[in-house]
């Protein structure tokens, strides 16, 4: 089917079938007074002026009034922990008395606590669950996400996750990329011997969900107190000998060498990277690493915040997520990020569109077919309550969608 968005006041894209870097993050396309053709869900043109759009029109054809405002790709959130069961509200005053992190794990908090409830859920609880925090996250112009597991923490309970991402791929309307994170922190029965953790992850888990087509990437928390630079090394080695591409949580608490590790291995991505230091980051850069920062989570935990002008001059690309999660980024919409990495890592708002849209696409193998608004991409469209770009920095602590179209379908959001 056809659709023609019409009306559009200013579209404002990036370009491209790669990460942008360097100066180039901040160039993206800017066209007034403009309309997109739409044929059975990718983008087949991009008009010129609206006075013109009267040719691409047939009586089949569903027309979308975007009545002057603003229009941008669909946002990408590259790096989610969507399926779990388990918020952590509780911990709030914890935080709040100067509790770290690391303290509150250590305690048996934190993601501990998260995955006794995780593994206790069924399936269809964290599907049901899931599906609640897409709808929150399609209703902010979210349209495609990275989802992470990482709170079942053995074999049976990481597939159940595993499993209902897939599941969930299938009847949402978000597209959904599934990471296989069991190296997300060490369970309580392994407590004091991790080395037989790591040996489950490489010998059982990893095979299994690399057999069962489960996920794409493998990711591992490189970190003082959870996994080392040599048993990330190890678990994402293993990872990339089962076709499962390389991500890791990196730098994120303490300076671990884990930007570095990133660059060594060609991970497609290193996310957090607040304590990175330059070396890491140069080798990241010379061997196609896409920096994945979450501006959320340094405010919600009171974190400095990433070096993310350092990096776009080491030509490094930038993304941003939101790193939803139950415990350190308790938020589905993408927005809030948005405008964090905007006032805080001082980002221009064309620098931090690029960043969750065409670079997020590249943090997860996909800036071939999202991330951009031109020909031959999935119409994955954010009709927004603004008349320029700008405005949607400007304006923060509210929603400023109007409406979402994926894959060239208008969604509802009315029950959102």
């Amino acid at each position: 089917m056809k659709t023609v968005v019409k009306n559009i006041g200013l579209l404002a894209t990036p370009l491209g079938n790669k990460a942008r870097r360097g100066k180039e993050q901040g160039r993206i396309s800017l066209v007034p007074n403009t309309y997109i053709v739409a044929c059975d869900g990718y983008i087949a043109a991009v008009g010129g002026s609206n006075a013109t759009f009267a040719g691409a029109v047939d009586d089949a054809t569903r027309i979308i009034d975007a009545q002057g405002a603003l229009v941008t790709p669909g946002l990408v959130d590259c790096h989610t922990h969507l399926v779990f069961s388990g918020w952590r509200q509780r911990e709030l005053p914890l935080k709040l008395q100067g509790l770290s992190y690391l303290d509150i794990l250590r305690q048996g908090g934190g993601i501990l606590y998260t995955v006794n409830r995780t593994r206790q859920a069924t399936l269809a609880q964290l599907m049901e669950s899931g599906r609640r925090s897409l709808d929150i996250m399609l209703a902010h112009g979210t349209t495609t996400c990275e989802v992470k597991s990482g709170y079942g923490l053995n074999l049976e309970d990481e597939i159940k996750s595993l499993r209902a991402i897939g599941e969930l791929n299938k009847i949402h309307p978000l597209d959904l990329v599934p990471t296989f994170m069991g190296a997300h922190a060490i369970p309580n029965e392994y407590r004091h011997r991790k080395s037989d953790y790591v040996k489950l992850i490489c010998e059982a888990m990893i095979p299994a969900v690399a057999g069962q087509n489960l996920a794409e990437f493998c990711d591992v928390f490189c970190e003082d107190g959870v996994f080392t630079v040599d048993e990330s090394r190890a678990i994402l080695e293993c990872g990339a000998r089962h076709g499962l591409l390389p991500k890791i949580h990196a730098d994120e608490i303490t300076a671990s060498g884990g930007a570095g590790l990133a660059g060594e291995l060609q991970a497609v991505s290193a996310e957090h990277l607040i304590h990175a230091d330059d070396k890491g980051l140069v080798m990241m850069a010379q061997n196609g690493t896409i920096a994945v920062l979450l501006p959320g989570t340094s405010f919600y935990l009171g974190e400095s915040f990433a070096r993310a002008g350092k990096m776009i001059e080491l030509n490094l690309p930038v993304a941003v997520a939101t790193d939803f999660n139950p415990g350190s980024c308790p938020t589905e919409s993408l927005q809030l990020p948005m405008n964090i990495a905007c006032l805080k890592y001082r980002l221009t708002p064309a620098e931090v569109l690029t960043a969750v849209t065409l670079n997020a696409a590249a943090a997860i193998h996909r800036a071939d077919a999202i991330g951009s608004i031109e020909p031959g991409k999935q119409a994955d469209l954010v009709i927004w309550n603004a008349a320029d770009l700008e405005y949607i920095f400007y304006h923060w602590g509210i929603n400023l969608v109007r409406s979402v179209v994926k894959r060239g379908k208008p969604v509802s959001l009315a029950k959102i």
